[in-house]
């Protein structure tokens, strides 16, 4: 019977499932990258490692530690790799860049892609460069031409194309510059507290237990800053990684496949109304209502599995091009982009069970048609009166929509709060539909002409489409607007910081041999000098007396410390006033050194680094400046505005203490132009090589360049959001078109024109287009605003030139496809 009955409607029963398509072929197309992306990394480790081990750290290896390096069996290779400025002379062109000095045959696995190819091997012998191709079209370079690394000139042997492990976007961030590392001494540029990253990496011999000889190394490396990596680790590191991405992508495509799950429950509400009649007959006849549920819920289910089938088979395809969108933040350079079965299998299973639970709840009411409805269309029936299979539909459909946020995101915390996010959106966009649809009825003016009657009577008459499609269309816009917002607001949070009289540009690792003629170059330029610190590398041995080991020995909640807080290296400052960034909120501020009878050195933390280690008033600390300890007490917690371009630290000691440690200092100052910004690196590379400039207008332009990659993979994934909105319109018109012929054919022998009936139709889709996008606009400010306030912690001011556009944007598509 349901066969019979579908011969004249399979069009319009295809017209419940495409709307679902979308939504399975985003699902299929991220988890078939994804296995892709998993099983290239699993493949290709050894390549972005570069080697069997890995050793890492940011002072050169204790005695203990280089012996334990020297008897490890197979090929060795080290490198040192730092940030510096880099001076072109064929344009006076200067960058600040990571100089990355090799010795050995790394990478011992895969290779550097360069032009020309074999430049990645000629360049050790030749006391040459290879140059990142960012920098090379920057500055218009060519092979052979020189760049300057500190004080000696290379000529650039090739253009480097990619490295193992490293990510397109980096190049953007840090262009990258290799040199030999036995030129490096000559080049000047490491002095004492330079801060430099040591690598050590090894190709072992063949049956070696690489995780035993990487425990031993481990151990030797406990008290020291280097961190040891195998292919094992990397595979997991990068797994986790690119874990995140994924989750966060299948998340934006179950919104998109939500959206039509709506769809369809709109669509079987109109196509289960438009079969009352035809139900009423089958129970005359003698059908059941069971029977007369389970003819029509065989035919939606055929139609969703033939469109998740067909959203499958969409998502294959679209698997082929998501790594060329996304292959700026991946660290394999050619995804592989086979057939996933098992993503295929998922996304059909899903998608199928979708449509289905969402359009049982139009379809129950099917069950309790009356066959007196065949006699009399005016029998009220209780069609609409919610039992309990409602109530487990609708408990089924909750189920399942957390279920698969908790699989995608393995956090039931965080799947909650995604669905009800979801949740919230929907409902709140349903509740302004609701409204609109009651304020119009109530107390829309009758005295406005025919035409504005008619059009605005269609949104809350009987089958109308304004709920569906304010919730569809609403949220695929609320989405697209909000990442158009938050990226607007991180940008000007950039510019800012370079705008009116703040400090723009930021010169570090001056030696203190070099800090008066710095200077004087900086005076010389026309610049005023807004700030001139001091800094010093220093370790955190001990807190309160206990050791790293011993507080992670120590689970108790009171406890818990951070690892970073014993791992990272705390880059202090001395001085005897506080800055204007910077608030005493606990404590007295010491400035200059107390004199004491233990010694003990009194210091001041931020808020932020003291609640990490749980410090307070009366803690104590025992710091390790390179080498000599030094005990301090807290005696004052600040609170600090990291936000502001000043040099702020953790850790704040007074002066009389720390003058004869080995320093660097740091200038912060502010140029008026580009001509001046220029000129004046220019003079500084080729006076003081070894001293680096941050350009806050080169970071505005590297931060526009990474936010807008990033929120086109997002509007990409988002984009599905409101194409399914589309959809879901194009399908509840096409629905709906037998009762809207009807309603023209009455309205033509009333005496309507053509002209007045599409001035009728046009006004109520303008209507719902604006409405819709109206709505999805408000609740992004609103998400934008809560992300700006919580999250990002900067000012909410928003750009609202933007907005203006997608609302005419969505509106004049919302007409197009109604008309």
């Amino acid at each position: 019977m349901a066969w019979r009955d579908s011969r004249r409607q399979r069009g319009r029963l295809m017209l419940f499932v495409s709307s679902i398509v979308l939504g399975v072929a985003a699902l299929v197309a991220i988890n078939s990258f994804s296995e892709n992306l998993q099983k290239d990394i699993n493949g290709e480790a050894k390549n972005l490692l570069g080697a069997d081990l890995v050793a890492e750290g940011n002072q050169p290896p204790s005695v203990a530690l280089q012996q334990a390096f020297d008897s490890l069996p197979g090929e060795k290779s080290r490198s040192a790799s730092f940030i510096s400025m880099v001076f072109f002379a064929k344009n006076e062109g200067s960058r600040l860049a990571q100089i990355n000095a090799i010795e050995g045959d790394f990478p011992f696995y895969g290779k550097f892609a360069t032009t020309p190819e074999n430049a990645y091997r000629t360049f050790r012998n030749n006391a040459q460069a290879l140059v990142d191709k960012s920098l090379m079209m920057q500055f218009g370079l060519q092979i052979g031409d020189s760049v300057k690394v500190g004080a000696l000139t290379f000529s650039i042997a090739g253009q480097l194309e990619s490295a193992p492990g490293r990510v397109g976007i980096a190049s953007a961030v840090a262009p990258a510059v290799y040199v030999p590392l036995a030129m490096l001494e000559s080049t000047g540029l490491l002095q004492k507290g330079s801060r430099v990253t040591y690598q050590y990496s090894f190709k072992l011999n063949k049956n070696t237990d690489i995780d035993a000889l990487a425990a031993r190394i481990k151990k030797t490396a406990a008290l020291t800053t280097y961190s040891v990596e195998t292919v094992e680790s990397r595979k997991e590191t990068l797994g986790n990684a690119f874990g995140s991405l994924r989750n966060f992508l299948n998340l934006v495509a179950f919104v998109a496949l939500l959206l039509g799950c709506i769809g369809v429950a709109s669509a079987v509400h109109i196509y289960a109304k438009d079969k009352l009649a035809t139900v009423a007959v089958l129970r005359c006849l003698g059908a059941s209502g069971r029977q007369s549920f389970l003819i029509f819920l065989i035919q939606i289910g055929a139609m969703g599995l033939l469109g998740a089938i067909a959203g499958a088979m969409f998502g294959s395809l679209l698997q082929k091009i998501l790594p060329a969108i996304l292959g700026d933040f991946l660290p394999v350079q050619n995804i592989s982009t086979d057939i996933s079965w098992n993503a295929i299998f998922q996304g059909i299973v899903t998608g199928f069970f979708v449509s289905i639970l969402f359009a049982l709840l139009p379809l129950l009411r099917i069950r309790r048609v009356s066959p007196l409805l065949a006699l009399r269309v005016s029998f009220g029936d209780k069609n609409e009166r919610w039992d309990v299979w409602r109530l487990v539909v609708c408990l089924l459909i909750g189920v399942l929509t957390v279920g698969f946020a908790w699989q995608q995101t393995h956090d039931f915390v965080t799947a909650l709060l995604f669905v009800g996010g979801v949740a919230l959106a929907l409902l709140l966009l349903a509740g302004v539909a609701k409204l609109l649809m009651y304020g119009l009825r109530k107390f829309f003016p009758t005295q406005w002409s025919y035409v504005w009657r008619q059009g605005i009577a269609n949104l809350y008459r009987p089958d109308n489409q304004t709920i569906t499609l304010i919730t569809s269309i609403g949220l695929g816009t609320m989405l697209i607007a909000m990442l158009f917002f938050v990226q607007n607001l991180l940008l000007q949070q950039v510019a800012l910081s370079g705008s009116g009289k703040q400090p723009n540009t930021i010169l570090f690792d001056i030696q203190s041999t070099q800090i008066q003629e710095v200077a004087k170059t900086v005076k010389a330029a026309q610049m005023p000098i807004l700030q001139q610190v001091p800094v010093v590398t220093m370790r955190l041995e001990q807190l309160n007396g206990n050791t790293k080991a011993q507080l992670e020995a120590d689970t108790t909640d009171g406890n818990l410390i951070p690892v970073w807080v014993f791992d990272r290296e705390y880059r202090c400052t001395y001085r005897d006033t506080l800055i204007d960034t910077e608030k005493i909120t606990d404590g007295t501020w010491h400035g200059k050194l107390s004199p004491r009878t233990d010694g003990i050195v009194s210091v001041s933390l931020a808020d932020r680094v003291a609640q990490a280690m749980r410090a307070k008033i009366g803690t104590r600390l025992l710091f390790n400046v390179q080498g000599a300890p030094i005990e301090a007490e807290v005696t004052s917690i600040r609170k600090v505005d990291f936000n502001k371009v000043q040099t702020n630290f953790f850790v704040v000691f007074p002066s009389g203490v720390l003058e004869q440690a080995p320093q660097f200092h740091v200038i912060v100052t502010r140029t008026d132009s580009v001509a001046q910004s220029v000129s004046f690196q220019r003079t500084l590379v080729k006076n003081f090589p070894n001293v680096s400039i941050i350009d806050l207008t080169q970071i505005l332009k590297t931060a526009d360049v990474i936010l807008s990659k990033v929120s086109f993979v997002i509007r990409f994934m988002a984009l599905f959001s409101i194409l399914t909105g589309f959809v879901v319109l194009a399908s509840s018109v096409s629905l709906s078109r037998r009762q809207r012929i009807r309603e023209s054919v009455l309205l033509r022998t009333l005496g309507a024109s053509r002209r007045q009936i599409r001035r009728i139709s046009a006004l109520e889709y303008l209507i719902l287009g604006g409405l819709a996008s109206l709505v999805g606009l408000l609740l992004s400010v609103v998400g934008a605003w809560a992300l700006a306030k919580w999250i990002f912690q900067v000012p909410f001011a928003p750009d609202f030139l933007m907005p203006i556009g997608v609302f005419v944007t969505v509106s004049a598509v919302t007409l197009v496809i109604g008309l």
